[in-house]
């Protein structure tokens, strides 16, 4: 009965750090923005789609921490937060995103 309450205890407290873990692990994986053509930006949105306000611009080479993606209408949108003001978050299409090699 004892072993079968420290289990319960030892499992409860590895789950909860996997959950944790889970959960802060979106906003480690760096991208960077690329493709935008000539001297535009890619706008970060208030909301995933177009019909959002354009809360920045981000032109090529900013990076970001992607948190999660989801398909709508056709285009993947990434929830973000800026690399260097993590407070400043919204959503890019993921068409403008490639991972961040290194630190």
């Amino acid at each position: 009965m004892r072993g079968t309450v420290v289990g319960a205890l030892i499992a409860g407290m590895m789950a909860a750090g996997l959950t944790a873990s889970t959960a802060e692990a979106g906003w480690r994986d760096r991208f960077e923005v690329y493709g935008v053509e000539g001297e535009d930006m890619l706008k970060m949105r208030a909301g995933p789609g177009t019909g959002y306000v354009v809360i920045v611009g981000l032109p090529n080479g900013s990076i970001v921490r992607v948190e999660t993606c989801q398909l709508i209408g056709g285009t993947r949108w990434c929830k973000v937060a800026l690399d260097q003001a993590r407070s400043l978050r919204g959503y890019v299409s993921s068409s403008y995103l490639r991972e961040k090699k290194g630190r």
